[in-house]
């Protein structure tokens, strides 16, 4: 009996897996917004990604101008993606990830700009 019921928990735990997984079809919101933070999860590592690559190409004064408009574009995000209502605090993942992977555009536009034809700090 001991072994069953052991069964029975490894076979619910890694079915709940395998459904949350199933990003085509999710089973609920919850299972939706796990899939939604996957995507964004990954969006957000190519931007650190791109943000680190276009920082080697860059002088110091240069990275200054970078970080200031990244912390700028930042709290564009969060004021665009984001509110605050009664105590509650609610986030749009689709906002956050589409946002994302604009502002990772425009990075890697600027690395292959600086690769191309050197780096133009007032597209920074």
């Amino acid at each position: 009996m001991k072994i069953a019921k052991y069964m029975l928990f490894f076979l619910i735990s890694t079915s709940t897996s395998v459904f949350a997984d199933n990003c085509d079809n999710p089973r609920d919101d919850f299972d939706g917004l796990y899939c939604l933070n996957k995507v964004y999860q990954e969006a957000d590592k190519e931007l650190n990604d791109a943000y680190q690559e276009l920082r080697g190409f860059l002088t110091k004064e240069e990275k200054r101008k970078l970080k200031n408009t990244q912390i700028s574009w930042i709290e564009d995000r969060n004021s665009s993606c984001s509110l605050r209502k009664g105590g509650n605090f609610y986030v749009s993942l689709n906002c956050t990830t589409a946002t994302t992977i604009e502002r990772t555009n425009v990075l890697e536009d600027r690395i292959r700009e600086c690769k191309a034809t050197g780096c133009q700090p007032s597209k920074l």
